[in-house]
């Protein structure tokens, strides 16, 4: 069997083990049970219209700035300095906004910075004896700042940790916190299959701050915890072709949210000379048929696409995702990629 057969092989063999695990629920849907526990809910938009057009599949991936996001193992997958902007359409008129430095110090060390901002237009203030409007308005945001840093541990493993700040803003009240990703990326030497491990938003519970004023006059400044979003990502990717002017990246990814289901995403890449992409992903919640309509999530079938062109000593790429996310609507991404 030649080794793009075997590449194939393996590649189909993953496929139906996912599609039987999913079957048969071998990780039980506890998502009834956890979902709306946690705050932040920013952290878990996924960034890069590369990464979001694969399904959000990336974790194994990684290969570029958007690492900084999926897996900090991943700075030290690419050689060039990277720096990305992305910018997305959200659900009900919500942007989201992230911009990430990726920089290498040596051939096995990279540090990167990373700025993630959601961001809406104020909204009037309602109450019960003024149900359409007080005249007053309110403003609501998220902020994250991380500092991440990777290391090529041997030709074939690495790692990464980022420490991010982030601030959640509802009026009067700010909530903070310090959460850390880990992640680990390990090529097996079989071709180019690598598998990673990557837990994201880790850290303690955070608590408003702050004071408002009830509709009875009463003030309030004392409020409950919330948990962090917390996420336990393992992933799996190949290239099962690379030939000279086509390559075809196809990743498999099982995520154990700490706050809803967990679910499985597919990701596949196809690249035309390393110029030209297209991209397609789906995700599919444990316990679902990985073919036909999840009855769990809005979220579903992802699509993109993208060019990357060389401008003297830098490349600049674009690319764009589409995500369906069913009766709630569809959201858009753009991201700007400069390799230098």
């Amino acid at each position: 069997m030649t080794t793009r057969l075997r590449h194939i092989a393996l590649a189909l063999a993953a496929l139906l083990l996912l599609g039987e695990s999913a079957r048969g629920q071998l990780v039980p849907n506890l998502g009834g049970q956890r979902a709306g526990i946690s705050a932040f809910q920013f952290l878990k938009i996924g960034v890069g219209a590369r990464a979001v057009g694969m399904g959000e599949s990336f974790v194994a991936v990684a290969s570029d700035a958007s690492a900084l996001y999926w897996n900090p193992a991943g700075l030290v997958q690419f050689s060039e300095n990277q720096l990305l902007a992305s910018h997305t359409e959200y659900l009900a008129d919500i942007r989201h906004e992230f911009v990430g430095l990726a920089y290498h110090l040596t051939g096995q060390d990279a540090v990167g910075i990373s700025v993630v901002a959601l961001h809406m237009k104020d909204m009037e203030i309602t109450t019960e004896s003024q149900p359409f409007g007080t005249g007053t308005y309110f403003s609501y945001g998220d902020l994250a700042v991380g500092l991440s840093y990777g290391r090529k541990m041997t030709d074939q493993f690495s790692f990464g940790v980022t420490v991010k700040y982030v601030q959640e803003t509802l009026d009067l009240l700010k909530m903070r916190s310090m959460v850390v990703d880990l992640g680990t990326l390990y090529w097996t030497g079989l071709g180019t299959t690598r598998f990673a491990v990557a837990i994201s938003n880790f850290g303690a519970n955070a608590t408003p701050k702050g004071s408002v004023t009830q509709f009875s006059g009463a003030d309030t400044s004392g409020f409950q915890s919330f948990s962090v979003p917390t996420v336990f990502r393992l992933g799996f990717a190949m290239e099962p072709l690379a030939l000279e002017n086509h390559r075809v990246t196809a990743s498999v990814q099982l995520n154990h949210p700490n706050d809803n289901s967990e679910h499985v995403r597919l990701g596949m890449e196809y690249a035309f000379q390393e110029t030209f992409f297209l991209r397609f992903g789906v995700k599919r919640t444990i316990g679902q048929k990985l073919l036909g309509e999840d009855q769990t999530s809005e979220e579903s079938l992802n699509a993109g696409a993208g060019v990357q062109v060389a401008l003297g000593p830098t490349t600049v790429g674009a690319d764009y995702a589409y995500a369906d996310y069913s009766r709630l609507g569809s959201v858009h991404r753009l991201s700007l990629l400069i390799k230098f």
